[in-house]
Order: C-alpha cells, then sequence, then structure tokens
C-alpha cells in the first residue's frame, strides 16, 4: 500500500466526522442524514410508523401523508391483511435514502405518518368501503397525496373514488391477478374487482391502465380488463418484452393524466412474499418490482399503496420487508416530483 495515501486515509478517517468530508456522489446526503448529529437512530428503538417517518395528528403544512388501512374483509382465500400496516411499521432499515433516485424523501417531502382509517365495524365490509371514500375525500380536499399501507386490495376502490373524482386516474398496477372480476356470493366489493368497480364508477380510466405480473388459473376472471382495454402483461410477457420494454410500455399507457401506483405484494414470487391470502408461483422479484417502480420517475404521481401483505403466514417477515420496500419506491417517486 502506498505510504502516503494510507497516511491521508488515517488523517481523514480517524475523526468521527471524516466520512462527511469523503469526495463521494452521496457527500451531501450524508451531510443530510448527519444533520442531527454523528449519531444514528436506533432503528429498534422508539414508536414504530411507516417508513420511520413521524406520527402526526394534524395534517397542517404537510403535503404527503402515509396511511394504514387495516381491513381486509374482502379477502376471498386466506385472511389477515387486516395487520400488514401494523406489521409494515415493524419494519426498520428502510431508507432514508435512495441510492438510486440519490434522494432523502423525507428531506424533499413534508410526510408524516398519519395513522389509520377509523372505522366504524369491524364487520361490515360495506361500510368499511365507505369510511375509506370519507377519509381520503378528506385527504384529497386537504391537497394530500396519500401512501398507503393495506389491507386486502378492495381499499383501493375507496381511496380511488376520492383520489379521480375531479379527473380519473391512470394507473401501474403490479399484481398476480388482474383484480376486475365481477360479484363473488352476490358481493362486488372484494378485493378481486376493484378496479372494475373504479372504472365504472368513472374514476379511473382503462385505456391509461397498466397491470403487471399477471399469471394464474384465475385468468378466467379478466374479461372486463381486455374488453375495457386495459393493458395486461402477464409473466411471459414480462420476460419477453424485458424490464426497459415493459416500462416503456406502462409509461406509454399511462401518459396524459395523473397516476395512481398499486402494488399487490402477491405480484412478487412467494418465494419472497409467502405472506400474502392468494399466492401464484412464477412472478416478478423484489428487484423488479423495484426496478419497474424506478423506471416510473417524472410521471404525475397521485397516490399509490401496497396491499396484501398478511404477515402471520410469513414468520420470516420478508413480506412485511418487501412491502415497506415498495411503499418507499413509491415515496421516493413522490420526492422526486417535488424536487423537479
Amino acid at each position: 500500500m502506498d505510504a502516503d495515501k494510507l497516511q491521508w486515509l488515517r488523517k481523514r478517517y480517524a475523526r468521527p466526522d471524516g466520512d462527511l468530508k469523503a469526495e463521494t456522489p452521496f457527500r451531501e446526503a450524508l451531510k443530510q442524514t448527519g444533520a442531527g448529529g454523528l449519531r444514528q437512530k436506533k432503528p429498534y428503538a422508539g414508536l414504530p410508523t411507516l417508513l420511520d417517518f413521524p406520527y402526526r395528528e394534524n395534517w397542517e403544512g404537510l403535503d404527503t401523508v402515509l396511511v394504514g388501512v387495516p381491513m381486509d374483509l374482502g379477502v376471498t382465500n386466506r385472511p389477515g391483511a387486516r395487520f400488514g400496516p401494523r406489521a409494515l411499521r415493524a419494519i426498520e432499515r428502510v431508507g432514508p435514502y435512495h441510492p438510486t433516485h440519490k434522494v432523502i424523501p423525507s428531506k424533499a417531502l413534508r410526510c408524516a405518518d398519519i395513522g389509520d382509517v377509523p372505522f366504524r365495524s369491524r364487520f361490515s365490509l360495506r361500510r368499511s368501503i365507505e369510511d375509506i371514500e370519507a377519509f381520503y375525500r378528506r385527504i384529497a380536499a386537504a391537497g394530500l397525496t396519500p401512501v398507503s399501507a393495506g389491507g386486502d386490495h378492495s381499499i383501493t376502490y375507496p381511496i380511488m373514488k376520492a383520489l379521480g373524482a375531479e379527473r380519473p386516474l391512470g394507473m401501474v398496477h403490479i399484481d398476480a391477478h388482474c383484480d376486475t372480476a365481477g360479484p363473488y356470493d352476490d358481493e362486488k366489493f372484494h378485493h378481486g374487482g376493484p378496479f372494475r368497480q373504479a372504472v365504472l364508477a368513472g374514476v379511473l380510466d382503462p385505456e391509461r391502465c397498466a397491470q403487471v405480473g399477471i399469471r394464474g388459473s384465475a385468468e378466467l376472471s379478466w374479461a372486463f380488463s381486455y374488453d375495457s382495454g386495459m393493458t395486461v402483461v402477464h409473466m411471459e410477457e414480462f420476460h419477453q418484452l424485458g424490464l426497459p420494454g415493459v416500462v416503456s410500455l406502462c409509461r406509454e399507457k399511462v401518459a396524459g393524466g395523473p397516476v395512481y401506483l398499486s402494488v399487490d405484494v402477491d405480484g412478487i414470487d412467494p418465494a419472497f412474499t409467502p405472506g400474502t391470502g392468494t399466492p401464484e408461483i412464477g412472478g416478478l422479484t423484489p428487484l423488479e418490482a423495484q426496478m419497474l417502480l424506478r423506471g416510473l420517475a417524472g410521471l404525475p404521481i397521485a397516490g399509490g399503496d401496497v396491499v396484501e401483505v398478511a404477515p402471520q403466514y410469513d414468520p420470516s417477515a420478508n413480506t412485511a420487508h418487501v412491502g415497506a420496500s415498495m411503499m418507499f419506491e413509491i415515496v421516493s417517486l413522490l420526492a422526486l416530483q417535488a424536487i423537479a
């Protein structure tokens, strides 16, 4: 080793603040994360919140809100996604710096975890759908952008009703299932059909929807996706097109208006996310899902959600970790949007 270089390294890095002086691409970000002192916050200490953002009951001064929606009355198979928001809050070591986008969302956004949607009933699916819509209408009226932790996928319909009331949304949707089915057991509000209901309500533009990762025998239920003009990318097509091709397709299809991002963790292969209600083998890897979301930078994101984390089926907590990471990807896109 060069003696002079070793002496220089000792001189700089023997100091507690040596890293802050380094000529690296992330030096400014490092300074920002160390703004409160060089001691790092203990990831296992303190009250858990979504992505470690502060908890706030008062929305004044915010531009982005993280919301828990602990409701899974719309599941068709295994229940348990009502525990998803709590599981995501318990995940540590996601963020605060996004190394690809080179952004610290907590510095770019005025964002807070505002807690959970208040539900009047733990038994009534229809009343719960009403409660979600009412809560998100308040969020929309306040001019805030929500990123939500479900809950099952039925929660997305009332969220879209609130956010798309003035102008229909486009959507990029990562999932094993299109979720455009008709009624099950005479009930139309379930996690297999939120996007049919959103289109019929006039709050989701099917011509501006891309559904990625679709697979499995539930294909028989997705006629509405094709007839309405949604773009459906099955897993076979995902690998044929390649990730850059899928990103380009998504960007092309959703152009022209606000875009909602919805990530069902069963879109990711159950080798990585077993803790979900309707797992389907052969899905995306977490990295593929991350890179797909990263490829959407610059789109006008109106909100997003991560749904169907059912932690009791995954003792490793990997599913919640992946879910929190997907939420961080969405929040990072909003951070880029804020500083653009």
